[in-house]
């Protein structure tokens, strides 16, 4: 598993669990989104900055509001 793999799923629990909701609910809406890729990609970035810059940016492009996703 590649390094950008491992912190994706690091992030990905970090901000379903900043959200309140389930990494399975979370990873859905970031997919519906297109952001899982674009998460991953932005691994260089991500990883030396502060997670909020993180979940500011996946908010921006998943959109303010959280939408149930079931």
């Amino acid at each position: 598993m590649s390094r950008e793999f491992k912190f994706f799923i690091y992030l990905l629990e970090r901000y379903a669990a900043r959200n309140g909701e389930t990494a399975d609910i979370t990873y859905k809406r970031l997919k519906d989104h297109n952001a899982v890729e674009y998460a991953i990609n932005m691994y260089e970035l991500y990883h030396v900055e502060n997670l909020e810059n993180a979940f500011a940016d996946l908010d921006r492009k998943v959109g303010a509001k959280r939408e149930n996703v079931v």
